[in-house]
């Protein structure tokens, strides 16, 4: 029997990716048509080996496989970036984005071969559109792409095969189909073109930014991969551990990560790092608003720990409680995104490392500080959270800055932005700070009417729309670089569908919903 929510999930993508393509029509779009059909079917073969148990790795319980919303999540991307740059006539950006989707369709379509192949008995209806999806898709790429591309395709697809088979080993049932793909399949993509980056640096091209995104997320990784073999041969709870822990970090850190950053920027990453975030005295002041908030944030945690410890060790933080994150990380990102972008998005990657690092702390009890994160985060844990890390609070950090990171600043018009696309970058703020946010709240405490098969209701819904429609009017007030040029009836659009995919989609929220308002965005 089918799933009555999978299938509107299934119809608010079909409906985004017709919509895109009725604005951005070539030879990509029936690929992305095809891939998406074959999707929507093949998300039904995963959701019956996971209901059975017959997956090969273990996967999150309580969900189902998202396949068909990632699946269509890079190759949008690319297909929109490649759009924008092709608009502003920036050709290395728009090669760029043909590879983002080419390489998106390859990797989403490996992963349904996976599940078609480890069904039994065959589906031959399936396994029929699939090879006639992956025909179109390899057919298109062989007369778009050069041969140094289809190798850069094929790389990314060779890393994601090694990477998805070592991590979802050893983190089961922290993601779903769906979202291993994106997570694993992003960090593909960012792990390939640091190597080629590596290889071909040319002295005073590309943006320390970027390069300092691309080694940060590489090397937190690496990190984790390194030991997470090396505890499988020793107690990573002594303190004998924990100082080899330290240890090496530091080794790993300034023997590797800064020399890999240092060939790709030309200059030493510590001092670079220090001019560009006191460069300025606005700089200083955001650096010191940003440090109240987070001592905020630390607060709330500390505050809410203390009243489980005085009431009853069993209890949990409301989703009132963990919304309050949410309007910190608002109240964070909306200053950086007016005042000073690459000032956020640097401080957004050092965040990120930060969290992870934590993660690993806690994951792996490293003393002093490993038991007593274990102890101060559990309070937050939600039904999500069901694999051995707890990665809610890095997809809220994910969520608000891909649309940041992503955002083609390449191929965007110097000054004032025109268009509805001026808005891709408060993507994050829009979908989850604001609008996942007030749906969460006001459905929770006023909702009665909820939507059919699922938890979420109507009135959050609602009020999310009417919420981000208002904060996409105070932008326009307080964002001097914004200039929409009557495109209100798409922002509404975009913004009702992704409120619709928030309430019926049970993949992480944080994490796909703001992608998908910077695809329509863009």
């Amino acid at each position: 029997m089918l799933n009555k929510p999978v299938l509107v999930e299934s119809l608010l993508v079909f409906t985004i990716v017709l919509l895109l393509h009725l604005v951005v029509w070539d030879r990509y779009s029936w690929c992305a048509l095809a891939l998406a059909l074959q999707a929507f079917y093949v998300q039904f073969k995963w959701d019956h080996l996971l209901q059975l148990g017959g997956a090969v790795f273990q996967f999150r319980t309580g969900a189902n496989s998202g396949l068909l919303p990632a699946s269509m999540v890079i190759p949008l991307l690319g297909i929109v970036m490649k759009e924008r740059c092709r608009s502003a006539g920036i050709v290395y950006f728009e090669r760029f984005g043909i590879v983002v989707a080419s390489t998106g369709m390859l990797v989403a379509l490996f992963l349904s071969v996976i599940a078609v192949g480890v069904t039994k008995p065959v589906p031959t209806n399936t396994c029929i559109l699939t090879g006639v999806a992956g025909s179109v898709i390899i057919y298109t790429m062989k007369h778009s792409l050069t041969v140094s591309e289809v190798i850069e395709v094929l790389e990314v697809l060779l890393i994601f095969v090694y990477l998805s088979m070592i991590l979802l080993y050893l983190l089961p049932r922290c993601f779903t189909p769906g979202e291993a793909l994106l997570v694993l399949g992003g960090t593909s993509f960012v792990l390939n073109q640091l190597i080629k980056r590596s290889l071909n640096v040319v002295e005073g091209r590309g943006d320390p930014i970027d390069f300092f995104l691309l080694v940060a997320v590489v090397g937190v990784v690496l990190l984790g991969l390194f030991f997470t073999v090396l505890f499988i041969f020793m107690d990573s709870c002594t303190w004998i551990s924990s100082m080899f822990f330290h240890m090496m970090t530091a080794v790993l850190g300034l023997g590797v990560i800064m020399p890999w950053l240092y060939r790709l920027i030309q200059r030493n990453p510590l001092f670079w790092l220090l001019q560009f975030l006191f460069q300025t005295q606005a700089r200083v002041y955001l650096l010191l608003y940003w440090t109240f908030l987070a001592a905020s944030a630390c607060g709330v945690v500390f505050y809410q720990n203390a009243k489980r410890s005085s009431e009853c060790k069993k209890h949990q933080a409301s989703t009132v409680t963990r919304k309050y994150f949410h309007f910190i990380v608002v109240a964070t990102y909306v200053p950086g995104l007016i005042y000073d972008r690459q000032l956020l998005h640097v401080a957004a990657v050092l965040c990120l490392a930060v969290f992870i690092f934590l993660e690993y702390i806690r994951y792996f009890r490293i003393k002093p500080f490993g038991q007593t994160l274990r102890q101060l985060l559990s309070l937050f844990l939600d039904e999500r959270d069901s694999g051995p890390l707890i990665l809610t609070h890095i997809y809220l950090l994910l969520g608000m800055s891909l649309p940041v990171w992503l955002f083609p600043r390449s191929c965007a018009p110097k000054g004032t932005l025109p268009g509805v696309g001026a808005l891709a970058p408060y993507s994050g703020v829009l979908a989850v700070g604001v609008g996942d946010t007030i749906a969460s709240v006001f459905g929770s405490t006023m909702g009665e009417i909820k939507w059919p098969g699922t938890k979420k209701t109507v009135e959050g819904t609602m009020t999310a729309i009417f919420a981000q429609i208002i904060a996409v009017a105070l932008i326009l007030i307080f964002d001097s670089s914004v200039n929409l040029n009557s495109s209100y009836a798409w922002i509404l659009v975009s913004v009702t569908l992704v409120s619709l995919l928030e309430a019926y989609t049970t993949q992480i929220d944080n994490l796909l919903l703001p992608l998908y308002l910077q695809i329509m965005f863009m």
